[in-house]
């Protein structure tokens, strides 16, 4: 297991030059510009080909064509996608800053598996077929899955490291019970293939309006411990003298992580690599201090995840390949890139 050595964000928890401010905020803008030139591409590119004309009719004057109707799904598949984004961008960060551990992501904690174990029990079980079902036990997985790594960790005696162990051990334990249903349950297996992939082509209205209060409330959350965990990253010691509350701000952020990991996985399935790749990015040219890691990783990471979207509706078409494929595909060889990275630089 890679763990950070606590002093290394000391330095940045104190405030930056203005110049450097200022790139920072200008790098923010710019990146922001960005996230809105891959929305409208996500609007405008599917994998059936419309013309410009068509799709700015279908956005501003709903007639109810076929055309019309295909710009809306799409809006909606945008929209969710931009949530899930802002999501798994800061679940990823805030879990690499609890763990202090770099290439974790929020399946390191075995929230995705906990949403999945729920779903595939819901299906097998409870004989739930409808997305709007699926949500619910979905989100009841990955907190109860959350809440009982953080009982394991040791609760007021938690530590990066045993954090970590307990979302290993839960993580074996349900994958195990996943492939003990679904292969026993061929209806659930059926019906969770396309599920466990992670896919945007199912967004619907109802379904952001379930997730959407939890994905706020926990966007704030996560945004409101910048501070907290920049002062965790100097060690604990060194954080109870400066005054933090370490349970406090454990607890909180485990919180954080099950809302947006939660909601999320609720909404499209577990979508891997985003909230590993994203952060630990940002983190190469912000730094450590989490006040600019947290902003830049909400607003990147929707960009990874849109762009990864457009890009499987157009490399099969007609069909398209789900954006679950295809951030593995982009996420796979650049994790063993930054591990190799690592391991190099500890040589």
């Amino acid at each position: 297991m890679l763990v950070d050595s606590p002093p290394e964000a000391s330095a940045e928890t104190t405030p930056a030059p203005p110049k450097r401010r200022a790139i920072r905020s200008a790098g923010l803008l710019v990146s922001f510009c960005v996230l809105l030139l891959v929305v409208v591409a996500s609007i405008a590119v599917g994998a059936k080909q419309m013309p410009l004309d068509q799709v700015w009719h279908g956005l501003f004057q709903d007639t109810g064509t076929y055309g019309d109707v295909v710009v809306g799904e799409r809006l909606s598949r945008t929209l969710l996608g931009v949530l899930v984004g802002v999501a798994l961008g800061l679940a990823g960060a805030v879990l690499q800053a609890l763990t202090r551990n770099p290439l974790a992501d929020p399946g390191l904690l075995g929230i995705n598996l906990g949403a999945s174990a729920a779903v595939v029990t819901a299906i097998s079980f409870f004989g739930v077929t409808s997305l709007s079902g699926y949500v619910w036990f979905a989100f009841f997985g990955a907190a109860v899955v959350g809440a009982a790594v953080y009982a394991l960790g040791g609760t007021r005696n938690a530590t990066p490291v045993r954090l970590a162990l307990a979302g290993t051990a839960l993580s074996a334990a349900l994958y195990g019970y996943l492939q003990a249903v679904m292969i026993t349950d061929n209806a659930a297996l059926n019906k969770m293939r396309f599920w466990t992939v992670g896919s945007l082509a199912s967004a619907k209205n109802e379904t952001i309006l379930q997730v959407l209060p939890f994905l706020v409330i926990g966007i704030v959350l996560a945004l409101g411990l910048a501070r907290p965990l920049n002062a965790m990253a100097m060690g604990d010691d060194t954080a109870r003298a400066l005054g933090a509350h370490l349970n406090r701000t454990r607890a909180l952020s485990m919180a954080a992580a099950t809302l947006l990991c939660g909601a999320a996985t609720a909404a499209c399935g577990p979508i891997m690599f985003v909230g590993l790749m994203v952060p630990h990015v940002v983190r190469s040219f912000t730094g450590p201090d989490m006040r600019w890691i947290l902003p830049y990783a909400a607003i990147l990471s929707p960009v990874l995840l849109l762009g990864a979207d457009v890009v499987g509706r157009i490399v099969a078409r007609p069909a398209e390949l789900q954006v679950g494929i295809i951030t593995a595909l982009i996420g796979a060889p650049v994790f063993i890139f930054l591990v190799r990275r690592r391991r190099l630089a500890q040589l």
